[in-house]
Formats: C-alpha cells, structure tokens, sequence
C-alpha cells in the first residue's frame, strides 16, 4: 500500500470529489490517462498526488527494500476531505459585511499492488 496526501490544497473539495469518483479503482496509468484530458484545475492536482503515490512505490527506503511493478498499481483509495475555511469579508449594502469562505481540501490516494 502506497500512500501521498495533499494538504491543504487552495480549492474546493466540491470541485474535486467527482474527479476522485473518476479514478477510484483504476489502474493508476488509466487514472493518469483519464485526469490528462479532463480541463478542470483539480484534475491537475489530483494527478500530482497520484504520480507522487507512484513515486512513493518506487522509493525503495519506504517500502523494506522492494519495489513496485508500476504496471501493476491500482487507486484502491482516493478521498477529498474538507480542510480549514480561509475567512474574508466584503462590504456590502448600508454598512453591513458579507462573508467570503475560501474552502481547502485535503486530497488523499492509496495504491495497492493487483494480486495475481
């Protein structure tokens, strides 16, 4: 089981969670295929997490010695969870405020090896 986390990302987990639901249980060089052509910016960070995850496998210090076939990585795991609110104010009408809420996520993906 390979792991990489990005935390705290600058964007919504809302926009995010449907790319997730793409990739979940791809291949991890299908995943990568499917996030390269979707125009969303969190398919540009979701795919960052994953080729990190990837690297993760081949890193031979983590894993007791062995390495990962790379052909052989499935998504077994990817989670969009929400991070801490980035809160900002703007006038608004007759002196009263209005709040901004700039949403973070944390965005996770889990690797496992096929079996067989």
């Amino acid at each position: 089981m390979f792991k990489a986390t990005h935390r705290l990302a600058r964007i919504s987990p809302r926009k995010v969670r449907p790319l997730a639901d793409l990739v979940r249980g791809k291949l991890a060089d299908e995943a990568l295929d499917i996030l390269r052509y979707q125009p969303h910016r969190g398919a540009r960070l979701l795919e960052d997490v994953i080729k990190s995850a990837i690297g993760n496998s081949q890193d031979s210090e983590q894993n007791e010695g062995r390495t990962a076939n790379q052909g052989a990585l499935f998504v077994s795991e990817a989670r969009v969870d929400g991070g801490p609110i980035i809160k900002r104010f703007r006038p608004r009408a007759r002196g009263s405020a209005f709040p901004i809420l700039k949403r973070t996520c944390h965005i996770h993906v889990t690797l496992e090896e096929l079996q067989g």
